[in-house]
């Protein structure tokens, strides 16, 4: 058995940073699948349209982080080559690498610090005017102070999380996937217990609010605090400039990111608004494992960003190369898996448990949707490999793709309902987003290759 399991971990490429990845999502992921049994135990259908309306809602953050977070790990790990570690908590290096990383840094606690005060001020006031202007049964659901704990958490998550991805440029890849671990585990813990303990929309909030609190102390209260102190004091003349280095490459990112937003975001708002809560509630339950599937998929590649930023700035293209395409080849048969084994669990809930199969979209629409997924995983791992280049050449395709499956999930969806919505978005992945990127894909690789 343990030879068996040393080759099916040599054949998918599972080193330990996937693993620790793999094994944060996979809580995250079967932690979801226990929550959605929990949400159809202790939540009413029109609760459980809030629960995920919540979270379409919550994602307008991407307004506000823009891309910045993966950018800051790629610029890291170029700034990092050329230094080393002297102990867990020293560096040493040229002090032109130095001061870069220490500008950096500011910018992380800077520029976030402001980003997380106006993401809760917009997210009160916005959620506050959605929910009053979509009122469902508003005597009996009480989503008011919910909203506003879990606004308040996922503020505070935006101050945590760049400093969690410079640690990853700094190559503690390994290290932050253990950190998203144990976050996950406890997440898991407090959601179930809220749940358990009828509390309801609380739930997300008070999750998200501990999470924040785990991750901010395993930094503070660890020898990161002082290696990232000694990093900012290392601030000289030398500086990474935002305006000429970053924003030229960020703005590009930060419509890719926002087009992802109305790709899949604003499907459980527009059937919130147009179709009520419990078609809503549907298209989130189902989104929900759907996303477990792809984050679980997808580690293959986001825990390679820093390999393949420094085997570019090495320009050692042919390993580079060498890595992803065999990176890609174990993320394809992971999700072709992970989507079958999702297919027959929901039919199979069929069989033992008719309501809480009531709780998910109909087969043909979830066919759909795990087709849109598969594609999309592999479009991320060709706008990864791309990006680590400090390019973004995925910008017309993602800003197109974004604006016509807006259009198409409100024309669509008002027209030929829920399926019509699904059924247009997939087939815009396809064409748009897949035989596009492709073409991108290799062309770019080429081009910057000189090949």
């Amino acid at each position: 058995m343990k030879a068996l399991a040393a080759t099916i971990r040599g054949a998918l490429g599972i080193d330990l940073s996937i693993l620790y990845t793999i094994l944060a999502r996979g809580l995250q992921a079967g932690g979801g699948l226990i929550t959605i049994g929990l949400i159809s135990l202790f939540l009413t259908k029109e609760e459980q349209g809030y629960y995920y309306t919540f979270g379409s809602l919550l994602a307008v953050q991407v307004f506000f982080e823009l891309g910045l977070t993966s950018i800051i790990t790629q610029y890291v790990a170029h700034e990092a080559i050329n230094v080393r570690w002297l102990s867990a908590s020293e560096l040493s290096g040229p002090p032109e690498n130095l001061s870069r990383l220490a500008s950096l840094l500011a910018l992380c606690f800077n520029v976030f610090g402001i980003l997380s005060a106006l993401l809760f001020v917009v997210l009160v006031a916005g959620g506050f005017t959605f929910f009053s202007t979509y009122k469902v049964n508003s005597s009996t659901v009480h989503w008011q102070w919910p909203w506003v704990i879990v606004s308040l958490s996922t503020a505070l998550l935006l101050i945590v999380n760049p400093i969690l991805a410079f640690l990853e440029g700094l190559g503690q890849v390994k290290e932050v996937a253990q950190f998203r671990m144990k976050q996950q585990i406890i997440s898991i813990i407090t959601v179930l217990i809220i749940l358990g303990t009828k509390g309801g929309l609380y739930a997300q909030g008070i999750a998200s609010l501990v999470s924040f609190l785990f991750l901010s102390s395993s930094i503070v209260f660890s020898y990161r605090k002082q290696l990232l102190l000694t990093i900012y004091r290392h601030a000289s003349l030398w500086k990474v400039s935002y305006r000429k280095e970053i924003f030229p490459y960020q703005y590009k990112i930060a419509l890719s990111w926002i087009s992802g937003y109305l790709l899949v975001q604003l499907f459980n708002p527009i059937l919130f608004a147009t179709q009520g809560a419990v078609v809503a509630g549907q298209m989130g339950m189902t989104l929900a494992a759907l996303n477990g599937v792809s984050t679980i998929s997808m580690s293959w590649v986001s825990t390679k960003i820093t390999l393949f930023s420094s085997l570019i700035a090495r320009k050692n293209y042919k390993e580079l190369d060498s890595v992803f395409e065999t990176t890609l080849r174990q993320l394809m048969i992971v999700s072709v898996v992970l989507l079958t084994l999702f297919i027959v669990m929901i039919e199979s809930i069929n069989v033992f448990n008719t309501s809480l199969r009531d709780r998910f979209l109909p087969l043909t629409q979830i066919l759909f949707l795990c087709l849109a997924t598969f594609i999309n995983q592999i479009i991320f791992s060709w706008a990864t490999y791309l990006r680590c280049h400090k390019q973004e050449p995925f910008l017309l395709i993602s800003v197109l793709n974004g604006i016509l499956c807006a259009f198409s999930s409100i024309i669509m969806g008002h027209y030929f309902g829920i399926t019509g919505m699904v059924l247009g978005y997939t087939v815009l992945t396809a064409l748009i987003g897949g035989l596009g990127g492709y073409y991108i894909f290799v062309t770019k690789k080429n081009e910057w290759h000189g090949v």
